[in-house]
């Protein structure tokens, strides 16, 4: 389990629990496009950001983006570092049919993805880059 300083953000629970797996540090849920609207999540989104900046980790889907896109909007950009699902088919094991963009998203993406993500986005663990998981 990798410890990160900083606060994730994720869309749903389901993501939440896949992270949850392979993280140790605080997620909270956008749920979904709620956040638009959810002042009390909002709120607790901007003190993570101050206390230790949030990493946003949506799907590389359209729903995705616009909720990266507000959370853009309402954290200051130096307490923001945007970690980016790249994109592969597929339909997450607990759904009958895959996404609207057919798209796997945090919840459905091997925890290697998810990993190789984190590197890509430069993030840090205990001081030191994060780095492939040995088998």
């Amino acid at each position: 389990m990798l410890h990160l300083d900083k606060t994730v953000i994720v869309e749903g629970k389901y993501d939440k629990i896949k992270l949850s797996n392979i993280l140790d540090t605080e997620i909270i849920t956008t749920d979904g496009f709620a956040i638009f609207k959810d002042k009390q999540k909002t709120d607790l989104i901007r003190r993570a950001a101050e206390k230790s900046g949030i990493i946003i980790m949506t799907d590389s889907d359209s729903a995705g983006f616009l909720i990266r896109g507000h959370l853009k909007s309402i954290i200051p950009n130096d307490k923001i570092t945007n970690v980016y699902i790249p994109e592969i088919l597929g339909k997450e094991k607990r759904k009958v049919e895959p996404s609207k963009e057919g798209l796997l998203g945090v919840e459905g993406v091997s925890e290697q993805v998810i990993l190789d993500a984190l590197l890509r986005a430069g993030i840090t663990v205990d001081g030191k880059e994060t780095a492939r998981k040995e088998k």
